[in-house]
């Protein structure tokens, strides 16, 4: 009996349980089911709203356009390159002797034969003087010698002396007449060392740091110098190509001086103009480049030596050639392609040959003619044939887009876009939801985001 009183007792509870643990997943299911009803109610409502927006799967595609034109095309060479002055020289003394002046200023600009500095010169005018008398001297022998060759000669005619008296008075004239002339290269030679106590600039440049003060003894044989000339106007840049574009180089060479322009580093802006001087006459084995030099006139000292710069080389123009922003060039599968835009505002895929690209345009030789719209941007959904809608260059949508944008949905917040449906075709791509509009209809303010 005792043992039987328990089973009694929890009998009627055990139904009890059962059912409140039905009706709690009854209940749960009830709830996911509604949540997720709700959710796809107001997804749906959402992407409808967007598709409305945008265009939809089936709905035009908003794009830019830009024409096909044509135009000449200058072909560039690009390398970075390296300034180097045209002459430079280091001016050293060419005797000894004490610096009494230095007649420069650091990073003053001279002229061929203005003075730089001057030596002491006492000691080489004394020489020139000592050649200039020991010349008179000579002089003076030579003159006694050829009055007593004359009498001789007399002499002899009568053979009132030896033949052999007179010969050897002739000899002696023209032993004479050999060292005058040595004693006059002596006095050239002291001219020229008193010369060099005058140093003088040899080009037009600019002076660099004096590597001398005066009154410092300045010796012919030391390899520090006075000072460092560098000529700046016209200047020289040194650079290199491919080995792979030499032909190209040399062909159009051969026709004329090539144009070459030296950029900044950000490529903005052209510092000076000039020409191909000299292209080297090898092949850097270890690089596979060759050296090219051109010289520019450097007017406004844009250039300095040692410094780095950006240049381009002009070798051909292709004249009246098919251009288009690079932008609407597409690749697939089977090469380059772009989407060309009808007058029935649809676009049809068309494969182009593209002879030249840079980072702003391309020229094509196959695929496109001129006055051609090609789309350059909007490629996410278009396909052939796709309908689209064509934006303004200067970022105005089209009139549908803009009824579409002109007004606020109901309990929309923020500030109210000035201008309407002014608006770039990137911000209609990537614009979001404004929070506020009811579910399930189809405001002409951008889509509400449902929370």
């Amino acid at each position: 009996m005792h043992g039987e009183l328990p089973k009694q007792a929890l009998a009627p509870t055990q139904p009890v349980k059962r059912g409140k643990r039905r009706v709690f997943i009854i209940g749960l299911i009830v709830i996911v089911a509604a949540a997720a009803a709700v959710y796809h109610f107001t997804s749906s409502t959402d992407t409808q709203q967007r598709r409305s927006r945008f265009g939809g799967e089936n709905g035009p595609v908003p794009v830019l356009v830009s024409p096909a034109a044509k135009a000449d095309v200058p072909v560039y060479l690009d390398a970075v390159g390296t300034t180097k002055a045209l002459n430079t020289v280091l001016v050293k003394a060419q005797v000894d002797g004490k610096l009494i002046e230095v007649a420069f200023k650091e990073g003053q600009d001279v002229k061929r034969g203005d003075v730089l500095a001057r030596i002491d010169p006492t000691t080489y005018k004394a020489a020139l003087d000592q050649a200039i008398a020991k010349k008179a001297q000579d002089e003076a022998l030579l003159a006694n010698a050829k009055n007593d060759l004359a009498r001789y000669e007399q002499l002899a005619a009568t053979n009132a002396i030896n033949r052999q008296q007179a010969d050897t008075q002739k000899s002696l004239v023209a032993q004479y007449t050999a060292q005058v002339a040595s004693d006059q290269g002596a006095i050239e030679s002291a001219q020229a060392t008193l010369a060099y106590t005058t140093i003088r600039s040899p080009l037009d440049g600019r002076t660099g740091i004096r590597l001398i003060d005066e009154g410092n003894i300045a010796r012919a044989a030391d390899t520090t110098g006075i000072v460092t000339l560098t000529q700046l106007q016209p200047i020289s840049i040194l650079f290199n190509l491919p080995q792979q574009e030499i032909n190209r180089v040399n062909d159009a060479f051969a026709k004329g001086p090539l144009p070459v322009d030296a950029l900044r580093s950000d490529n903005d802006a052209v510092i000076d103009s000039g020409t191909l001087s000299v292209v080297d006459n090898q092949v850097d084995s270890t690089t596979g480049t060759v050296k090219l030099k051109a010289e520019f006139p450097n007017k406004t000292l844009q250039l300095w030596p040692g410094q780095f710069v950006n240049v381009r080389l002009l070798i051909d123009t292709l004249k009246q050639v098919v251009t288009m922003p690079t932008g609407a060039v597409q690749r697939g599968p089977t090469g380059t392609f772009v989407y060309v835009a009808k007058d029935d505002n649809t676009v049809s895929m068309r494969p182009i040959t593209v002879q030249k690209q840079d980072e702003n345009q391309t020229v094509v030789s196959k695929g496109v003619e001129a006055g051609e719209r090609v789309v350059t941007t909007g490629f996410a959904r278009l396909t052939d044939n796709a309908k689209i809608t064509i934006s303004t260059g200067d970022g105005t949508a089209a009139p549908a887009a803009s009824r579409q944008r002109g007004t606020r949905g109901p309990g929309e917040k923020g500030e109210r876009r000035r201008g309407g449906g002014d608006a770039s075709p990137n911000a209609l791509q990537g614009a979001a939801p404004s929070p506020g509009t009811a579910p399930g209809t189809t405001p002409s303010a951008p889509p509400a985001a449902t929370k």
